[in-house]
């Protein structure tokens, strides 16, 4: 099948799954009560598909790499330590804990101010090495899970069940007002990311071949992950950490599709995410019953994935 029809089935599937997500069990009575709650749920789901698969497949183009996400800089544990600082100095029923809106502007002010001041310290030398920032990235993370680790041994039980709640990525509470904010800033920066698509496809062929094509890769690979780290923030701090995703998405994509237009594969991998998204969502209330959270399945299938990719490219 050509791709161009794949991308046409993926979009009417996920139209499909979407109608079928928001309209199952809607009559003339309870319409309105369900829509108010299941529009912003799928907004949230469509808003966070998109920003981590494009990222992820953005990040894996900038380090030439189809294994890494950007989880390895150390957002998600970045967003976990500040949501167990905040319990920690403020309580979990303070309202930099509890208002959706304050913790929503906290973490993702947090999140895009240390990557903006990593990467402006980092990318001043022009002989910069992408591989040395993701060790950073590496070092930060641990850090980060080491803090937030020590201070959750410090909390009291019932503290620590209220921050349970915000380790694991969930869609059933999404604050509504928050999903409309996050539309314009992300939408800004996709639009970036697809003016960068055509850099981007010479940046795939690696760093060496792009220079001697006359890209700024220096300036390319800057620019990217600055867009990149604020849609992770905004993503993370929306719905939670479940970066692991982008991984799954991305390599399902490039596996599906033969084309390397990154304008294309941002489309593709947004829809097949989407598709993932709302049918992992649906299996957890209608088959799980709520009992576990999105972000564990995304977990569980990720690593054995990740440890499949790892045993393939050792073989090949």
């Amino acid at each position: 099948m050509r791709d161009s029809y794949k991308v046409l089935s993926l979009a009417l599937i996920s139209v499909l799954i979407i109608v079928y997500f928001i309209g199952q069990g809607l009559n003339a009575q309870n319409y309105a009560f369900f829509l108010s709650l299941r529009l912003p749920k799928i907004l949230a789901i469509i808003l966070a598909a998109v920003a981590i698969s494009t990222s992820s497949l953005v990040f894996q183009t900038i380090t030439n790499n189809r294994i890494l996400t950007p989880s390895i800089l150390g957002f998600d544990s970045l967003y976990v330590m500040i949501q167990v600082i905040i319990v920690v100095m403020f309580g979990s029923m303070s309202v930099w804990f509890i208002d959706a809106k304050i913790n929503f502007l906290i973490s993702a002010a947090i999140m895009s101010g240390f990557s903006m001041l990593l990467f402006s310290l980092y990318f001043r030398r022009q002989n910069s090495n992408v591989f040395t920032l993701l060790l950073i990235g590496i070092v930060c993370g641990s850090l980060f899970s080491s803090v937030a680790n020590f201070f959750t041994m410090l909390l009291d039980p019932n503290e620590f069940a209220n921050l349970q709640n915000t380790m694991f990525a969930s869609f059933n509470n999404v604050n509504s007002d928050l999903v409309y904010w996050s539309i314009l800033p992300l939408a800004l920066c996709l639009a970036y990311l697809y003016r960068l698509s055509n850099k981007l496809d010479v940046f795939w062929l690696g760093i060496d071949n792009a220079k001697s094509l006359g890209v700024d890769t220096h300036k390319v690979t800057m620019q990217v992950m600055m867009t990149i780290t604020l849609m992770i923030a905004i993503s993370t701090a929306l719905v939670g950490p479940i970066l692991f995703f982008g991984l799954i998405v991305v390599s399902l994509t490039r596996q599906m599709f033969s084309r390397y237009h990154h304008r294309f594969l941002m489309l593709a991998s947004s829809l097949l995410s989407i598709v993932l998204l709302v049918g992992g969502q649906w299996l957890i209330e209608k088959v799980f019953a709520f009992d576990t959270t999105i972000s564990v399945i995304i977990n569980f299938v990720g690593g054995g994935y990740f440890l499949f990719l790892l045993m393939r490219n050792k073989f090949d």
